[in-house]
């Protein structure tokens, strides 16, 4: 891609989802991902009613009378983007490609993530790490970030949310709010994100086609499989191969459901050819509920 063809869809992504960040979800994303921690703030003297747990002896013994440790919300946080550049996301029959629908919504969450004076951080993953960005502040990183979105190259085209999962783990120490934004098609890989639920407060955006999900009656037809290379021709005309078709991704469908489920995340669901605005003012919804 040509500099000045970037930096016009850089600019362009910059101007679109910068305002739907302002004017849509700045008040649902302070709501939905408020500070976790509490950080010591001052002492004062101990009033009827307040927890005796919090009272500093130390400072009691020296004047005598009570007084209490008071704390108050971190609202500083760390958002990580744990992006999908897998060969399956160069796949879209209308509108847009699912790999169009994740560079736009990672750039609504970061500048969302500014606004709010968290630092972001992205970690670009196939079947394995293909780049880490550490987490940082500032319009001139985002605009880095989403500079990378467009033009990143992976080397690998297959799928592995475990690696990724372990590698976002060990990397980032301090609790963090994790975006994990994929079309989740892997096998099993509840372990890993039950251990990285388990340590940081992570949040699962399945972004997906529809003809993923119903195979629509065309003849014989050649699929190809854009992360093992691997060609299968399929009868589309047979309602028995419709059947086995709709009857698989209803069954990986359910599994994904009852994993993310097994593991306490937070999930939504977004399909190319619909708006995102809808499925993440849902679930900043219900959060801050």
């Amino acid at each position: 891609m040509e500099t000045s063809e970037l930096l016009k869809r850089v600019r362009k992504i910059e101007i679109k989802t910068r305002g739907l960040s302002q004017d849509l979800f700045s008040g649902e994303y302070h709501s939905a991902f408020k500070g976790r921690g509490m950080s010591f703030s001052e002492v004062r003297e101990y009033t009827m009613g307040d927890d005796i747990r919090s009272i500093d002896w130390n400072v009691t013994a020296r004047f005598g009378h009570p007084y209490v440790k008071v704390f108050e919300e971190e609202r500083e946080l760390t958002v990580m983007l744990l992006i999908d550049v897998s060969g399956s996301g160069y796949f879209g029959t209308h509108k847009q490609l699912k790999q169009d629908m994740i560079i736009e919504l990672c750039a609504v969450l970061a500048f969302s993530a500014i606004q709010n004076n968290d630092k972001i951080g992205v970690l670009f993953f196939t079947d394995k790490v293909e780049k880490f960005i550490p987490p940082k502040k500032g319009k001139s990183h985002i605009l880095y970030i989403i500079r990378e979105l467009l033009q990143f190259k992976p080397e690998s085209q297959k799928t592995n949310i475990s690696e990724a999962l372990r590698y976002f783990t060990n990397a980032i120490k301090k609790k963090s709010i994790a975006f994990v934004i994929s079309d989740f098609l892997d096998n099993d890989f509840s372990e890993a994100l039950k251990i990285a639920s388990g340590k940081h407060d992570v949040i699962a955006v399945r972004i997906y086609d529809k003809r993923e999900k119903e195979l629509p009656e065309m003849g014989l037809v050649k699929f190809h499989d854009a992360e093992t290379g691997k060609i299968t021709w399929l009868d589309t005309s047979s309602k028995a191969v419709r059947s086995q078709y709709y009857a698989a991704v209803k069954k990986r469908d359910q599994k994904l459901k009852e994993t993310f489920m097994r593991s306490g995340v937070d999930t939504t669901s977004i399909a190319t050819d619909q708006s995102y605005i809808v499925p993440l003012t849902t679930l900043f919804a219900s959060r801050g509920k």
